[in-house]
């Protein structure tokens, strides 16, 4: 493989694939994935940082991309998406499969229920409950059982290179 920057072309790649899938899945289901009451569906896509360290920079530039069109602005681009970057390095981290859905939970739970209490005015514990329920939803519902089930097809995303 070609190497760029100390990168695999094949990481590039497959930090490419995930961006797009990232960006793609959260303007599909636009209407349920900004706001207060959030099921950004595409967050179940956090559990890849368990199999290849290119989902990392995949998820943070999809979230900037998915937040640009998101209509909050720079805040959402800016916090939003370093705290898809944070959740993503975290859950790179962990060590035990149940518990590399929690870093998003914890972290966008908490950043952008922040956010989302100021932007919107609302109370900060019930913006900070609001995103992480439907961050645990996302992550918990839909990521683990995909994390599973590329487990069980041997933990590759894409076919070997």
């Amino acid at each position: 493989m070609h190497n760029i920057k100390g990168k695999s072309a094949g990481y590039l790649a497959e930090a490419s694939v995930i961006a797009g899938l990232y960006a793609a899945l959260t303007l599909l289901f636009a209407p349920i994935s900004y706001g207060l009451f959030q099921v950004r569906i595409a967050e179940a896509l956090t559990v890849l940082p368990a199999l290849t360290p290119a989902a990392v920079p995949g998820l943070f530039i999809g979230c900037i991309i998915a937040n640009t069109a998101g209509g909050l602005g720079i805040y959402d681009i800016v916090f939003g998406s370093l705290a898809t970057l944070a959740a993503a390095f975290f859950s790179r981290k962990m060590r035990h499969d149940l518990l590399v859905p929690l870093p998003p939970i914890l972290i966008n739970g908490f950043v952008i229920g922040t956010m989302l209490h100021f932007l919107y005015k609302t109370e900060l514990v019930s913006s900070i409950g609001w995103v992480s329920l439907g961050q645990t939803a996302a992550c918990y519902i839909l990521g683990y059982p995909l994390l599973i089930l590329l487990r069980r097809f041997g933990g590759k995303i894409f076919p070997q290179r």
